[in-house]
Formats: C-alpha cells, sequence, structure tokens
C-alpha cells in the first residue's frame, strides 16, 4: 500500500501552519481546468507537479516543462516499478504523477495546485493529507445534469475538437459531474468567465491559508 506524502517540510510547526497548500483540481474533460490554472498562475506563484502521459506533444508543449512524453512501453515500465502515485487511463492515453515529482514541489515551499482527472482525484487525497479539492462545473451546481452537458458541449466547440472528441467527452462527462459531491469546493468555469473562475481558486487558497493563520500571498 502506498505511504502518504507529508506536505510538511522538515522544521514546521504540527499544526502545519508552515506547510504548503495543496490543491487538486478536478472536473469533466473539457471544462477548462488548465485554462484556469493557468490564469492562477499568472496571478500568483504555485509549485505544480509535471505529469507523465504517453499521448503525443501538442503544439507549444514543452518536455519536462508541462509533461513527461513516453512511450506506453515506458509508462508501463515506471508503473510497474511503482514510480508513480497515480495513474489513469483517458481515452487510450495515460496519464501518471512520477513519485520522484513530490519531493521536488514541496522543497520548494510553495503552494501547490494540481489537475488531475476524478479518477486521479480519489487516489491522490489520502495520500495527500490534508489537500484541498476543487471540482469545476461549466453550468451552476444546480443545473441538471443535462444542462452541464449542453454547457460543456459549447466549451468543446468553441475550442473546434473533433465531433469523435466531444461525443467521447460528453459520454463520460455524466459519471464525472456525480462525483461532484466528493470534492471540497465546487468552481463554476463558464464561458468567457475565466477570471472569475481563477478569482475563486484564488479564494479558496487564501482562506486555507487564512485558517492555518498564514498571510497572503496571491493578488
Amino acid at each position: 500500500m502506498a505511504e502518504p506524502v507529508s506536505p510538511q517540510p522538515a522544521g514546521t510547526g504540527a499544526d502545519g501552519a508552515d506547510s504548503p497548500v495543496i490543491i487538486l483540481v478536478s472536473g469533466p474533460s473539457g471544462v477548462g481546468k488548465d485554462s484556469v490554472i493557468a490564469r492562477v498562475r499568472k496571478r500568483a506563484t504555485f509549485a505544480v507537479p509535471v505529469t507523465m502521459t504517453t499521448r503525443p506533444p501538442r503544439p507549444g508543449e514543452v518536455e519536462g516543462r508541462d509533461y513527461y512524453f513516453v512511450s506506453r512501453e515506458q509508462f508501463l515500465a515506471h508503473l510497474e516499478a511503482d514510480e508513480l502515485l497515480e495513474h489513469a487511463e483517458v481515452y487510450g492515453n495515460l496519464y501518471g504523477v512520477p513519485r520522484s515529482e513530490w519531493p521536488r514541489v514541496l522543497a520548494t515551499g510553495q503552494d501547490v495546485i494540481v489537475r488531475v482527472d476524478v479518477q486521479g482525484c480519489r487516489t491522490l487525497r489520502p495520500l495527500l493529507p490534508g489537500a484541498i479539492t476543487v471540482f469545476m462545473v461549466p453550468a451552476p451546481r444546480e443545473a441538471s445534469v443535462d444542462e452541464q452537458l449542453r454547457a460543456l458541449e459549447a466549451f468543446l466547440r468553441h475550442r473546434n475538437e473533433r465531433d469523435e472528441v466531444i461525443a467521447q467527452r460528453l459520454a463520460a462527462a455524466p459519471a464525472e459531474l456525480a462525483a461532484i459531491a466528493e470534492f471540497d469546493h465546487v468552481v463554476l468555469n463558464v464561458f468567457g468567465g475565466l477570471d472569475a473562475a481563477a478569482t475563486d481558486v484564488l479564494s479558496i487558497v487564501e482562506a486555507e491559508r487564512a485558517r492555518r493563520g498564514r498571510g497572503t500571498s496571491a493578488s
């Protein structure tokens, strides 16, 4: 069984006041998690563990900054060696967070933000005591599943995704949306509302800092 990853660096108090806030951001595929995290990181400093994946790089993505790009065989070798903290297969591609990333990000002393799917969040949460979980939705929480799916489809079509990709993501979304009650916070990311969603995420982090008696560093 995997051991918990302590978010508290050596020398901090038992109350965790000086330990970094770890925030896990999840939600249906296509809801804009990457965009919101990128906007959050423009306004405050966060350490980010780099995920390993078997999918091909997209234009502009950099090895070691955005992802570690590996073959399926390489990924499975890392998995067999128990070198991944969590892993999942999403639309035929494997994703996982290397265990080696956590000492690196925790050593920075910065708060940590992680983009992870629902399955990965379920795996990471018990391994990261005190982590805060956020679920992003494309329509208000009280909206019906059909309304959420229509809003998600609008996101995907605006990004000019292929019809088969849209169909895959919409088919997976109801099960992902059903997990909403498992999360500490829900953040709305409506079309055109990127700044508001980023502000909500930062507010969650600031509230956790305040709870721990820490100062503010976000703007």
